[in-house]
């Protein structure tokens, strides 16, 4: 009899099995196995643990151990049938690290580690669909100083498509957005900070991102909020109109500046589009994806270069600000064809404004510069 397909990514060897596995999703899996690194690199006291609370096929779990430089990892499938493929896999693991299987529900999972005080260094949840009810355990599950790296494929109800269900799983409202991805992991973070606000705890984001099916956000977990962190929750308004975009926090919330509309002034142009609450403070740290890229650089630890491209995106766009529009807007306002990014990024900066190629969605403009400053700036560039 022939042996099993195997597959092979970074360090790891595995058997896929019949379940869903997916090639494309391996930026993800390289950028947690690099986030675990920077965890034993920042010189972590005691040893570094991961749980992977949705395993599937344990890839991730592999890598964490092989990879990553985690003393002991938590493999976990709901589906008991893939158990013994979790074992054949994970038996590659040397046996300087400790494993455990099993096959519980996620919330099951989460709510034995709250019972018997477990916490993790790194807690890795690849969730299908949105994962909203599983947070307030995920938090309990990560060790103060630890990492929760979370997936969602809920893309309809945050990105503005399924609004009664951006209620019902987020608290928020989801309008449409043209840069919707940037709503969606907005609106992921946000829920994050309030549910670890409610629990006395605080929160950073470190890495933030999207491929346009699954929504990632890597957030760093702290004893307690820290200063200001608060006013990072606000609401965002869009005008499908004129197109501008303005920003919010819940701490200072008053009336929306008329937008470039006619009769906005008079409140007789259109009603602007407003998400919310949502995270409108920074999604990247730039200073942990400097230490993963340097990891990577540093060998025992594989990166693709798609996944270093995003990497460098990432970084060099910390996203301090909500406010993104995609070229193509701007070229529908202007009436010509698109301006170059480059270039507009370049003279918006000369101009004192923060500016920066989005690093979540291609093409888009991150400014904080006024929406006429924008426009203005971008025709002068197409008519020289």
């Amino acid at each position: 009899m022939s042996e099993p397909p195997h597959y092979c990514e970074g360090a790891a060897v595995v058997e896929t099995g019949d379940g869903f596995f997916r090639p494309a999703s391996r930026p993800a899996r390289d950028f947690g196995v690099l986030l675990a690194r920077t965890l034993v690199a920042a010189g972590t006291d005691g040893p570094v643990q991961v749980l992977d609370g949705m395993a599937g096929c344990g890839i991730r779990a592999l890598r964490y151990g092989l990879e990553g430089g985690a003393t002991a990892v938590w493999a976990n499938d709901a589906d008991p049938d893939r158990l013994p493929l979790l074992e054949r896999n994970l038996a590659r693991l040397p046996a300087a690290v400790h494993r455990q299987l099993s096959t519980a529900t996620a919330q099951q999972l989460l709510a034995g580690c709250l019972v018997e005080g477990r916490r993790f260094e790194l807690v890795d949840l690849d969730a299908f669909g949105c994962p909203a009810a599983l947070v307030p355990l995920a938090l309990e599950a990560v060790a103060f100083g630890g990492v929760l790296y979370l997936a969602s494929t809920d893309g309809r109800s945050a990105t503005g498509h399924d609004r009664l269900a951006a209620v019902r799983r987020f608290g928020a409202a989801a309008r449409a957005h043209p840069a919707s991805w940037e709503i969606a992991l907005r609106l992921q973070l946000g829920l994050l900070a309030r549910t670890a606000w409610a629990m006395g705890r605080g929160l950073s984001p470190l890495l933030s991102f999207s491929e346009g099916r699954a929504f990632r956000t890597a957030v760093r977990l702290a004893r307690h909020p820290a200063a200001g962190e608060e006013a990072q929750l606000g609401l965002v308004a869009h005008c499908h109109g004129c197109g501008d975009q303005q920003v919010q926090s819940l701490l200072r919330l008053g009336r929306w500046r008329p937008c470039a509309c006619p009769g906005a002034a008079l409140d007789q142009g259109p009603a602007l589009a407003v998400s919310g609450p949502l995270w409108i403070g920074p999604l990247q740290d730039p200073a942990t994806l400097v230490a993963m890229l340097q990891q990577a650089e540093g060998g025992g630890a594989h990166l693709e270069r798609p996944g270093r491209r995003r990497l460098e995106r990432l970084r060099d766009d910390p996203a301090a600000t909500p406010r993104c529009w995609p070229v193509d807007v701007i070229a529908r306002h202007l009436g010509q064809g698109p301006p170059p990014l480059a270039p507009l990024v370049a003279a918006l900066r000369a101009e004192g404004f923060a500016t920066a190629a989005s690093g979540v969605m291609a093409g888009q403009l991150r400014s904080e510069a006024p929406w006429p400053v924008i426009v203005a700036t971008a025709r002068r560039l197409l008519d020289r």
